[in-house]
């Protein structure tokens, strides 16, 4: 068994020309391009800053050299590695991975032999509305036990705390699964653990409840990257019956690690040649929307992939 937990600060990172550049060069044509279009910078770095997370850990983990790695996404987006078919891994079983970026930070979360989602929140206030309006827009997300739970947490922050906790827990599912925005949130119920979660600590004990009946064979973990950076990590089995082990005989769970852009960049080779429009198109782009409060829409939460 292997696992791998990585979060990068892509809302402290200021590239420089050369960095950007040199970053460019060492994703795939296609998602180069794809981060071109980012309207704001802040976008963009998240984006390119989970690309490399991923090149460095198939590269690292897996075996595979960074200059034949392939990935690809699948039609709900989760990427996948396409070739080489080959993997120098010291274990027959084979890695899931799944990243997310929100806020302040890219995630990565790696694990042999089972299925693996994460998602991150960060805790922000609704720009466009109250937090009550907010919550009554969101309804059908949760189930009637959730919501007790949410708005019983406290303050609003805290109200808003405990909504970004669940909604990071469903999307880690969603995710694992690869499912996407078709399924119904309310077939999924979380009962979360009744200890608190604080910084440096990875909670196992919560539970989900899936059309009403717990699953046993799901496994989640929370983390706190910071007081306002909620991360959930979904593992459950694949797709080959028995494949998954019970909970209870995993090893200790991994903590985040945080980091830095010579990390991510420490087994990288350039896969196309330099092109300075790239950062001209970079440099031009401004952080964030002006209003940024108002850029979380009022029909669900802000996105995380």
């Amino acid at each position: 068994m292997g696992s791998v937990r990585w979060a990068f600060r892509c809302g402290s990172w200021t590239p420089s020309r050369s960095d950007w550049l040199f970053a460019a060069r060492c994703i795939q044509r296609e998602e180069k391009e794809r981060i071109g279009q980012f309207v704001f910078s802040k976008d963009a770095k998240s984006a390119m800053a989970g690309r490399l997370m991923l090149r460095r850990f198939v590269c690292e983990k897996m075996g595979i050299p960074w200059s034949e790695i392939r990935l690809e996404r699948s039609p709900r987006g989760k990427p996948y590695l396409a070739a080489p078919l080959k993997v120098s891994s010291s274990s027959s079983q084979t890695w899931s991975f799944n990243i997310s970026h929100q806020g302040d930070y890219a995630v990565l979360a790696a694990e042999q032999g089972m299925q693996v989602g994460v998602d991150i929140m960060k805790t922000t206030m609704p720009g466009s509305s109250s937090v009550p309006e907010f919550f009554r827009i969101m309804t059908r997300q949760f189930t009637a036990y959730e919501w007790s739970v949410i708005q019983s947490a406290g303050s609003e922050h805290q109200q808003l705390t405990t909504f970004y906790r669940h909604w990071a827990l469903k999307e880690s599912f969603i995710k694992a699964i690869g499912t996407g925005l078709g399924f119904n949130l309310q077939r999924v119920e979380f009962h979360l653990s009744s200890e608190p979660l604080t910084q440096g600590q990875v909670l196992r004990q919560t539970k989900m409840h899936l059309d009403e009946e717990e699953e046993e064979d799901w496994l989640f973990e929370e983390s706190l990257l910071d007081a306002d950076h909620h991360v959930a990590v979904a593992l459950g089995p694949v797709d080959k019956p028995h494949s998954a082990p019970p909970p209870a005989s995993l090893p200790p769970p991994t903590t985040f690690t945080l980091l830095s852009f010579s990390d991510l960049i420490a087994s990288a080779s350039p896969l196309t040649e330099e092109y300075p429009a790239d950062w001209e198109s970079f440099k031009m782009k401004a952080e964030a929307p002006q209003r940024h409060r108002k850029t979380h829409t009022s029909t669900q939460p802000p996105a995380s992939r």
